[in-house]
């Protein structure tokens, strides 16, 4: 048998090394952007940044140090320079995927930072393990900008797992639910009608709005929004406002809200105020063939009928009135318990003809306000 040579004799020193195998191994040397392992064979190893982490501008300097042991997977025995191509990230990948599965199996509540904001959703990494998260399983609500959650930590639930398929689903609306069902349920126990909330705006509807109480949500309808008269909520309430309210109603677990709290109802003083004979000024805000509605405070309308108009005859308000337009009249007739007045504009020329008239406006608001609608 023929003795070996020193370079054969060498060559049997070293391991051999498989594509796909775990090697361990030392750090001998660490550049920004390239790690170099002594693994125990004829040649060392190399780790790239892109093949260490999916941080595409991590320092690698800043994670290991020369001595640091480090295991990584084989991805190529010789790149053609006579050094082994390894991968960290690729190990960690399937250590990640294991962890990722007992997750599934359990429901096990997992935490991560956003790592990328896509247009369909949010990305996650745990344990160099990728995690999409749907844009339809962010939030219990609908989001139109994602940017927010970037760099955020977030809590979810893994919902579907293949990683063959490289399809990893994390879900978080379903935590957000269950944490907003268990915040209802202990808030219906001790909400009161009455009670007074800071509460945040949720949504908005031509309606009204939806108000987050901080465990439940109400609706503030259009007509409880204000004293005064609201034409559009959207324009009124951006969602993410902090509003004041106060609870109506309890009704089949739904909470009706207001904002009209009465020590801030106009009628408040409104006897003094507009006191039959008082010369007042408003604005006219709506028109009927009957007559003007004519804004004195806001959640204050009296009515100005056609025939207290003018000294003349005329067919309909809006021959001579237009909305918007001030005017000037004479309270003819004040309600305080039907909310009701009356104003004349004759009665400012011709007082005695008006006297005579008054009959003729009395004419209850709200009725009349009620077919408006």
């Amino acid at each position: 048998m023929s003795e070996m040579s020193f370079e054969q004799m060498l060559e049997e020193s070293f391991k051999t090394i498989h594509n796909g195998e775990v090697v361990d191994g030392t750090v001998i040397s660490v550049k920004p952007d390239e790690i170099v392992l002594n693994i125990g064979y004829k040649s060392d190893g190399i780790i790239t940044r892109s093949e260490y982490t999916n941080e595409s501008n991590v320092d690698l300097t800043t994670v290991v140090k020369v001595g640091d042991p480090l295991s990584a997977i084989v991805i190529k025995v010789n790149d053609g320079e006579g050094q082994v191509l390894l991968s960290y990230k690729r190990l960690a990948q399937e250590k990640g995927n294991e962890r990722l599965a007992e997750a599934f199996e359990s429901g096990e509540v997992l935490t991560a930072t956003v790592d990328k904001v896509l247009k369909g959703g949010l990305t996650v990494v745990v344990d160099e393990a990728r995690v999409f998260i749907p844009a339809s399983f962010v939030s219990d609500v609908y989001e139109k900008d994602l940017g927010k959650y970037q760099g955020q930590e977030i809590s979810f639930v893994i919902t579907e797992f293949d990683p063959k398929r490289r399809r990893i689903i994390g879900n978080r609306k379903t935590l957000l639910v269950a944490d907003r069902a268990k915040a209802q349920e202990e808030l219906m126990a001790k909400i009161a009608v009455g009670q007074e909330f800071e509460g945040t705006v949720k949504n908005v509807k031509d309606f009204g709005a939806f108000i987050d109480l901080g465990g439940a949500d109400g609706l503030l309808h259009i007509s409880e929004m204000s004293w005064g008269r609201v034409e559009n909520p959207t324009k009124t309430l951006n969602v993410g406002d902090t509003i004041k309210v106060f609870v109506k109603e309890i009704k089949d677990g739904k909470i009706a809200l207001s904002c009209k709290f009465d020590n801030e109802n106009p009628w408040n003083g409104a006897a003094d105020k507009y006191a039959v004979g008082s010369v007042v000024k408003g604005k006219v805000v709506r028109m009927k063939d009957f007559g003007a509605f004519v804004e004195l405070a806001p959640g204050i309308d009296a009515l100005l009928h056609v025939s207290q108009i003018s000294k003349d005859r005329i067919e309909k308000p809006s021959d001579v009135l237009t909305i918007g337009q001030d005017i000037e009249a004479k309270v003819v007739e004040f309600n305080d318990a039907e909310k009701k007045i009356s104003l004349s504009i004759k009665a400012l020329l011709e007082p005695e003809a008006a006297d005579d008239d008054a009959d003729v406006a009395d004419v209850n608001i709200e009725e009349v306000a009620a077919t408006e609608e």
